[in-house]
């Protein structure tokens, strides 16, 4: 299934002149700044945009790259793993309606946290699994999940999850937004994304819109 993705994203990569770069700052749309942000990395963009996007309370997600050392990365640099950047997602979300710990709950039970550097199919550093954080209140809410988890055996391997301070986040390029949405007959949509979503979907119904 990565080949499938890999040989997409070539394709695109054609027409990336065309596409508009990334930017550090993903906010295109005024009405978003009443909302709160949440950062998070695990594993491909498209399978953790989807299953943010399905949450009551989140307004918008965007697709992008984010704990490397590497100003305005493109998607191509980000899956060489050579820039310590993974692919992220920055999350627009209401607090009187989703808190951050549910945001945090959402994170850890929609992916693998246990698996260094791979997430399902995709492998490298650029998949690996990160929880930023904004302020010590969001570091201890992370902290405090993991905790959760490890004392009830959640796992059966150790959380590996970075825990991160946030820095900057670098929105991909324009056609990697709603990607599954966008593109829902696509093979590694159909064979990965979904399937994660909907696992997702059947185990948090409460928290859809």
């Amino acid at each position: 299934m990565k080949a499938i993705k890999t040989i997409l994203i070539a394709i695109l990569l054609i027409s990336q002149s065309c596409q508009s770069s990334p930017s550090q700052h993903p906010q295109v749309d005024s009405r978003l700044s009443e909302y709160q942000t949440a950062y998070f990395a695990s594993g491909c963009f498209w399978c953790v945009e989807a299953i943010f996007e399905s949450l009551k309370g989140v307004k918008e997600v965007y697709s992008g790259y984010a704990g490397g050392i590497k100003e305005n990365p493109t998607y191509k640099e980000v899956s060489m793993g050579q820039l310590k950047h993974a692919e992220a997602v920055v999350v627009y979300y209401a607090p009187t309606i989703i808190s951050y710990e549910t945001l945090v709950e959402v994170f850890f039970a929609s992916h693998d946290p246990t698996t260094l550097n791979s997430q399902g199919p995709d492998h490298g550093p650029q998949y690996r699994s990160i929880a930023f954080f904004s302020t010590e209140n969001e570091k201890n809410t992370i902290l405090n999940r993991i905790s959760y988890l490890e004392e009830n055996k959640s796992f059966l391997g150790s959380i590996t999850t970075e825990i991160k301070a946030f820095d900057t986040f670098y929105k991909a390029e324009d056609y990697h937004q709603d990607f599954e949405a966008r593109n829902p007959s696509h093979g590694y949509i159909q064979a990965v994304s979904l399937p994660r979503l909907n696992k997702f979907k059947k185990k948090y119904p409460e928290l859809l819109k």
